[in-house]
């Protein structure tokens, strides 16, 4: 009887121990699942606001050296190596504050016809990759932490997926946009 009662306490151990690393396991996947969603939504972001700044740039409302000056962040940002990228997303929102903190910017292009839809196209874009940036951030923070528990590493529950980086770019938005 002691053998019998010995026997059924390991089996229960090796089914609950099953059932938590399982459980461990699905979350880690649910958890990828949702870095790549907050990466393909940044990455949605950031097109979103370069194709705004391209629209704006070509719109001809703009002086030609601003731009100029857009577009060429913006296509620098477009065709950035995995290496310069987080710089080129960077230098373009650096570039977009420059542009639309000038004085009276706003009240400028806002008389243009359709310079006031831009505007708002805009600044819809750049608060869009603020939070995309941040909700990104968070996930790889959590992913990361749940990567690095001793029962993933050990019994290597993420597989061999990339051991995934946070996004870190210069996103402030413009000061006359925060300001509204």
């Amino acid at each position: 009887m002691t053998s019998t009662v010995i026997i059924l306490v390991v089996g229960i151990v090796v089914v609950l121990t099953a059932v938590y690393v399982s459980w461990r396991a699905g979350r880690l996947d649910r958890l990828h699942i949702r870095l790549e969603l907050a990466g393909q939504a940044l990455e949605a972001a950031l097109l979103q606001r370069r194709s705004t700044v391209l629209l704006m740039a070509g719109s001809r409302i703009l002086d030609p050296a601003t731009s100029l000056m857009l577009a060429t962040a913006a296509q620098e940002a477009r065709i950035a190596g995995p290496e310069e990228r987080e710089r080129a997303e960077s230098d373009l929102s650096r570039t977009i504050r420059a542009v639309v903190d000038q004085d009276r910017f706003r009240e400028k292009l806002a008389e243009a016809p359709g310079g006031a839809d831009l505007l708002e196209e805009l600044d819809a874009a750049v608060t869009k990759v603020v939070y995309s940036r941040r909700f990104h951030n968070n996930a790889v923070g959590v992913t990361r932490t749940a990567q690095q528990r001793w029962l993933a590493k050990t019994l290597r529950l993420a597989g061999h997926t990339d051991f995934p980086q946070f996004f870190e770019i210069d996103d402030d938005p413009p000061k006359s946009m925060a300001t509204e």
